[in-house]
């Protein structure tokens, strides 16, 4: 079965940027846009809102903007130095952690990220960064009409997908994590790996991703740490950023 396509590009192939170096890009760029006051010249447009994910449901997180609901970057533990990402920026980050970036092609053909809305009123970011290993913590909010379990059942029937974007081929591989990180009463939660592997020979990249999730009304938590190799999580910043992150919602 053909692999089916999120948009055709026609540009000349070329090896794309790794997960680390575009969210380090984005936060970069985010810094400069705070800074001078200017447009980020950060890659991605937000698109319109679809039908399907306009605001419902609890009115209590529906009526703060979603960039108030993001932990603020001083909070973050050390040594995350932190920055919230404006929306250029988002809308290229956000599909980089899916392990799927825009335009590319999967397969199986059904295992595309569902579409999402990159805009304010749809997603909201702030990553931070660990400068000497590279590694990130960074959290999505995102404007949801489903539950968390739709959104579970959606990985678990896609644990292994090729995504092809510009002649490179990366492997996404997504475990469920049968332990569900706790949470306060009412809030749904569960965790997942992911590792990402691209390139070939000496040029093989590997991205390690373990992410937490949570679902307060209609605002999906996501906290991924994300590290280059197979190396141990920072499981006691992920904790803590993501304790604090669906606090923060809740409280709203």
């Amino acid at each position: 079965m053909a692999p089916h396509s999120a948009g055709d590009d026609v540009r000349p192939p070329r090896r794309p940027p790794t997960l680390g170096r575009r969210l380090g890009t984005a936060a970069f760029g985010a810094a400069l846009l705070l800074v001078a006051g200017c447009s980020s010249t950060v890659g991605g447009t937000p698109q319109p809102e679809p039908a399907a994910l306009a605001t419902t449901g609890d009115a209590a997180t529906a009526s703060r903007p979603l960039a108030e609901l993001l932990l603020p970057p001083e909070e973050f533990p050390e040594p995350y130095d932190a920055v919230v990402l404006p929306p250029q920026a988002v809308a290229q980050a956000a599909p980089d952690l899916t392990g799927v970036p825009e335009g590319a092609k999967v397969d199986p053909p059904g295992c595309l990220p569902p579409p999402q809305n990159f805009g304010p009123d749809g997603t909201a970011m702030v990553v931070g960064t660990d400068n000497d290993s590279r590694a990130t913590i960074s959290v999505e909010l995102v404007t949801v009409t489903d539950g968390l379990a739709v959104y579970r059942e959606r990985l678990a029937e896609c644990p292994v997908v090729a995504a092809t974007r510009r002649g490179v081929t990366a492997t996404v591989t997504t475990t469920i994590d049968p332990s569900a990180p706790p949470a306060a009463p009412g809030v749904e939660t569960f965790a997942f790996t992911r590792t990402v592997r691209s390139g070939e020979g000496r040029e093989v990249v590997t991205q390690s991703m373990t992410s937490r999730i949570a679902q307060i009304g209609d605002v999906r938590v996501l906290v991924t740490y994300m590290s280059f190799g197979a190396g141990p999580a920072d499981t006691d910043g992920l904790t803590q950023v993501f304790d604090a992150s669906v606090e923060r919602v809740r409280a709203a």
